[in-house]
């Protein structure tokens, strides 16, 4: 039976969605599902919310473009996150879904993590994907570049990052954990909002 939320992190915290976002292919939706199993609540990846209303993404980019996909996207987390309001829950987003403005606004009633790595950590993960319209041709350049034009903001919404290179899924779970409780702890010490707090960073030198 999965172990529930720790002590420290339920103590004096209403509940929110955590929300795990950074670029394609870094494990938002496996380490969002361990995480979930972990602390014992939902799981619900976006991504797979547009293709069971729509069908596989990479067809929907051809039949209905990328603009049309996006706008989905940004209907499906603003139905995710407001159903899920005040609620203990793991969310995984799409790489490309925080740059909507209404999601940046929803999140900032979740604690939102920032899954940082670079392109060796998922280089092979999107050489040898074919679901994956936006790195179409170059991969590992076109990746690099969304990345890099996307930081700004992974960073500046994020609560908490969490340095995913070279991890396995138990032990980032683990250290995502610790990161949490420790977000939790330095807002309860503050008596401040998420916003209003220092973003609390893990990497894994310091775990």
């Amino acid at each position: 039976m999965p172990a529930a939320l720790s002590p420290d992190f339920r103590s004096g915290i209403p509940p929110r969605p955590i929300v795990l976002i950074g670029p394609m292919a870094v494990g938002k939706s496996a380490l969002g599902e361990a995480l979930a199993r972990a602390l014992g609540v939902a799981f619900v990846d976006t991504d797979q919310v547009v293709v069971e209303r729509h069908g596989p993404i990479p067809e929907l980019f051809v039949s209905r473009g990328e603009r049309f996909f996006r706008e989905e996207e940004a209907r499906a987390v603003a139905q995710v996150l407001e159903t899920h309001r005040g609620e203990e829950i793991v969310v995984s987003l799409g790489g490309g879904a925080v740059l909507d403005s209404g999601t940046q606004q929803l999140l900032r009633s979740c604690t939102v993590v920032f899954l940082e790595a670079d392109l060796a950590t998922v280089f092979e993960r999107i050489n040898r994907s074919t679901g994956r319209p936006l790195l179409a041709g170059n991969a590992a350049e076109r990746w690099q570049h969304m990345a890099d034009m996307r930081w700004p903001v992974y960073q500046r919404l994020a609560d908490v990052t969490l340095d995913v290179r070279g991890g396995g899924v138990e032990d980032l779970v683990r250290q995502l954990r610790s990161a949490l409780d420790g977000h939790a702890e330095a807002l309860r010490a503050k008596g401040a909002g998420p916003r209003d707090m220092q973003q609390n960073t893990l990497t894994k030198e310091q775990a």
